[in-house]
């Protein structure tokens, strides 16, 4: 398991940061197709990120938010290699994220190479817009790394409950009956007057500093990042809003969102999908913001460190879910956007089949780590993470490799969890794999030697 030792500083510690625009050209699918095209463009669609490197490290880690639905299988490799390539480091050491607003595509070439190749009528992506756009990330970080990085000596940490924002799609009908249609957008009264459900309150924000000079903040919240969606207004929605404004309020300090674990998380509860919602929204996450960098305490940075742990996911299986039934479904079905589940579908199964495992990378800096999990992991597993790490103060973001679609727990699985119909394409072991990855890749250093992969790798 690929990890770098936490032994004696050597400082310094440097920083480079990059951004780029990623909005997706009038025409293009949004949420792989499940929603109208992009129409016009609200608000552009960011990648921003940073380079940390020197020290206790060994090589280089970069990190990346993407103002993106999701980035799939040879897509989310091709990220990694590419931006590893420039940095000089390993794939595994590039954290590759996406907020996951649905007015934003999802890129999976293979999946849309599927469509092409079989005529369908529905598209997930434009293949040469996904190269221009991770070209154009590519030439940012190139740029980045061609000034003279940021010297980092403290790390600072803070955070602050957000108000009236996120809430569990699970929630109780005033019969009684159990209900999981709290969507992003909820137009049912019982979904907004319910309680909220089990969800991560927290609003956090770690920080790196140069001293007494703040360089970077990346905050993280679970809930899925929607006000009103789907009609073809490209945008970057009420966590992109809020970004922005802290961004103004102090233009010295790079501000980087990324969403937590929401898979089952949305703001449904207080929001119906009214326009005049999303600044309500963006405002209580900015405040939020402001009130984790109000709390921020500050300490001197005396040891970095980076590991790995691989894991092996198995497809989903059963009718509907084989091989034969995905390409039928590609062929046959009369709605483009089925024909678009099952060539995500069918991507996914070929990648579980050439072996590579999804990695679930941990960056510590000093008393603080950053864990990216895969796919739509839903919050009971950020509240596990954290739980495994009491001594640290744990970010767990969520939509890294996406290629697994929700990954739920057996609760939500006996529950009858509606949202598992075609967005989920991992088999009902996914929760071992994704707790034994956690338990192994949050293990404390002194038993770091001992850790195994999660999952068992194909024979």
């Amino acid at each position: 398991m690929p990890s770098d030792r936490p032994d004696s500083p050597t400082p310094p510690w440097r920083l480079h940061t990059f951004s780029a625009d990623v909005t997706i050209p009038v025409g293009h699918p949004c949420m792989g197709g499940g929603i109208a095209p992009a129409r016009i463009v609200a608000d552009p669609l960011d990648a921003i990120g940073f380079v940390f490197g020197g020290g206790t490290l060994a090589k280089p880690v970069v990190f990346v938010s993407v103002d993106w639905c999701e980035i799939r299988n040879e897509a989310y490799d091709a990220w990694r290699d590419t931006l590893a390539e420039i940095a000089g480091t390993d794939p595994e050491r590039v954290f590759v994220t996406a907020v996951h607003q649905h007015d934003a595509p999802v890129i999976d070439i293979e999946a849309q190479r599927l469509l092409e190749a079989r005529h369908a009528t529905g598209a997930v992506c434009d293949i040469a817009f996904a190269a221009t756009a991770l070209a154009n990330v590519a030439d940012a970080l190139r740029g980045a790394l061609g000034r003279p990085g940021r010297r980092v000596t403290h790390v600072g940490i803070g955070q602050a409950m957000v108000d009236r924002v996120a809430s569990n799609r699970r929630f109780a009908l005033a019969d009684g009956t159990i209900s999981y249609h709290r969507t992003s957008a909820s137009h049912d009264p019982q979904a907004h007057v319910a309680a909220g459900g089990l969800i991560d309150p927290w609003l956090r924000t770690l920080s790196l500093w140069d001293d007494d000079r703040p360089l970077l903040a990346l905050s993280t919240y679970a809930v899925h990042p929607m006000s009103y969606y789907g009609q073809g207004e490209v945008s970057a929605d009420f966590m992109g809003m809020a970004r922005r404004a802290r961004q103004e309020s102090d233009p010295a300090v790079v501000q980087i969102y990324a969403s937590g674990c929401s898979g089952n998380v949305t703001a449904g509860k207080y929001n119906d999908g009214s326009p005049s919602n999303r600044p309500v929204l963006a405002a209580r996450m900015e405040a939020a913001m402001a009130g984790a960098w109000a709390q921020t305490e500050r300490q001197p940075l005396e040891t970095a460190s980076f590991r790995v742990v691989p894991m092996w996911f198995e497809p989903r299986t059963g009718v509907g879910h084989e091989p034969t039934d995905l390409e039928a479904r590609i062929a046959n079905d009369a709605e483009p956007f089925d024909q678009c589940l099952a060539a995500m579908a069918l991507s996914w199964r070929h990648r579980t089949e050439t072996g590579r495992p999804i990695d679930l990378p941990v960056l510590e800096l000093g008393p603080a780590l950053i864990a990216l999990l895969p796919g739509e992991t839903y919050v009971e597993y950020q509240l596990l993470a954290q739980r495994l790490r009491p001594d640290a103060f744990v970010l767990a973001l969520g939509y890294g490799e996406s290629a697994t679609g929700y990954i739920p727990t057996a609760v939500q699985l006996a529950e009858g969890d509606e949202n598992l119909g075609d967005w989920y394409w991992v088999s009902e072991t996914a929760e071992a794999v994704l707790t034994d990855g956690l338990r192994m890749a949050l293990t404390p250093r002194t038993l770091e030697a001992n850790a195994q992969p999660g999952g068992l790798p194909p024979r």
